[in-house]
């Protein structure tokens, strides 16, 4: 993680050097960060950092949708021009290393509840193939050493999220700690853990404090936990949306000059080939730029000289990055995005930050309007807003609007479709992105998109995770 701006630093030179000379408002001019004049906070914000393993992705409009020919004839990714907000892109696919740090934390906080370690288990039987032998692979790929940064598969939508929602915890304890507002805390069981929505509600009190906690100016020698205000803590991980996965694989900042993008893209890479046309070309003249499947049993190419060094998958930093940094955007394994699949998705939704899946939450509150509830991992408890509870607003209504507008799927605000039964499409159903080791360079395209049930996994889906950019793109 970079480190910016340390707390320790700001507490110091910020905290206590204001009560010299303090800010005022200037609409009131009342005294900031003065317990004298109230006690209002505001302090120096020196933006966000970079979490682990991130890349700034800038924001801009692009022409979302396939650029290659509509061989499946499904008409469900037809151009559109959409602007997506600058948002933070992993580097990587998430690996095996990635995922069994993650198992290790679960088995070892939820010792008294097994089965959420248990749940989050890729399926490694995703590999076996009824006229293949690839049971190495359901032994050996996801614990082995020798694949250790090799994207992790098997992993359905439901893990892949809650992998993010961890993730997220875990560097924003990382934070506190670093900057000696908390100290590692080995011994954290059950709902006894670090959640970063816990923690700026006061419901996570640790029982290791460090040494720099924040005095807070308005309780003579008080300290305070963390607010949203301060801006230390970082937003959420999470799976990208298509719309924000799609840009950021087709990377047009490389491409564009005075607002023009010069060359349309078929790829992540330029070029209208798979093969790799880079300034050092000559050395590597006839290189495949991407791990797929070239053609019917040519998963690698003859022994001597390998297409594109892999037969399955191959490590997430492999091959050369897209203009936005970015490694394997466009092969080596398919990735989950936040959306519900809709043939028609992209006619109706949003031109800016297209999205469809949104079901809108709040946290449960007591009888007396307090957040105070919290499940048995530590996390709060959201539950869904009401149609009550939002007669006035013009923007939405109610808490599900995966469907909205779609007529085939709502009529009088009733969802119609049965899972299996009239169509294989439904709110369960979602899409994942690029193409995979065992796919042809058709799929190579960001434009493509497919779809399979949050609860399936297969061995050739994985993912990588997104964050927002808060402030200024």
């Amino acid at each position: 993680m970079n480190k910016r701006v340390s707390l320790l630093a700001l507490s110091v030179v910020v905290l206590f050097s204001s009560a010299c000379k303090k800010e005022r408002s200037a609409i009131t001019g009342w005294k900031y960060n003065d317990a004298e004049w109230g006690g209002f906070e505001n302090y120096e914000y020196k933006g966000q950092e970079t979490g682990p393993n991130l890349v700034l992705v800038k924001g801009g409009q692009f022409t979302m949708g396939s650029s290659e020919q509509d061989v499946l004839y499904e008409h469900d990714n037809i151009e559109r021009k959409v602007t997506v907000n600058t948002f933070y892109m992993d580097m990587t696919e998430v690996s095996n290393l990635h995922y069994l740090e993650y198992l290790h934390w679960l088995k070892r906080v939820y010792a008294d509840f097994p089965q959420v370690w248990a749940e989050a288990l890729p399926d490694t039987n995703s590999w076996r193939s009824r006229l293949a032998y690839n049971e190495p692979f359901v032994k050996y790929y996801l614990r082995h050493p020798a694949y250790k940064n090799y994207p992790v598969v098997g992993v359905n939508w439901l893990q892949a999220t809650a992998f993010a929602a961890w993730r997220t915890d875990r560097v924003n304890e990382m934070i506190l700690i670093r900057e000696g507002i908390l100290q590692p805390d080995k011994d954290q069981m059950n709902d006894d853990n670090f959640v970063t929505d816990a923690y700026l509600v006061g419901q996570f009190q640790s029982s290791k404090p460090g040494k720099h906690e924040i005095k807070d100016i308005n309780v003579k020698g008080a300290t305070r936990r963390v607010k949203m205000e301060d801006g230390i803590l970082l937003p959420d991980y999470r799976l990208p949306t298509e719309a924000e996965w799609e840009y950021a694989a087709i990377a047009n900042v490389g491409s564009s000059e005075f607002e023009n993008t010069n060359q349309k893209k078929i790829y992540s890479w330029d070029g209208l080939t798979v093969r790799h046309s880079g300034e050092d070309k000559e050395k590597y003249r006839g290189r495949i730029n991407e791990n797929f499947k070239r053609g019917k049993g040519d998963a690698a190419g003859i022994a001597s000289q390998l297409n594109d060094g892999a037969i399955f998958t191959t490590e997430v930093i492999a091959y050369w990055p897209n203009d936005h940094g970015l490694y394997n955007m466009s092969g080596n394994v398919s990735e989950w995005v936040m959306d519900i699949y809709r043939p028609n998705s992209l006619y109706d939704m949003d031109d800016v930050n297209p999205f469809r899946g949104n079901f809108y939450t709040k946290p449960k509150l007591d009888q007396f309007g307090m957040i105070d509830y919290k499940d048995s991992l530590g996390r709060i408890v959201y539950v869904p807003v009401t149609e009550r509870e939002n007669t006035q607003r013009r923007n939405y209504k109610r808490a599900d609007n995966k469907g909205y507008i779609d007529p085939e799927f709502y009529a009088e605000g009733d969802q119609q479709y049965e899972f299996g039964v009239t169509s294989l499409v439904n709110d369960q159903a979602r899409v994942y992105k690029g193409a995979s080791w065992n796919d042809r360079a058709y799929f190579l395209s960001p434009g493509t998109r497919r779809f399979l049930e949050e609860k399936q996994a297969t061995a050739t889906i994985g993912f990588r995770c997104a964050m927002h950019r808060v402030g200024a793109p």
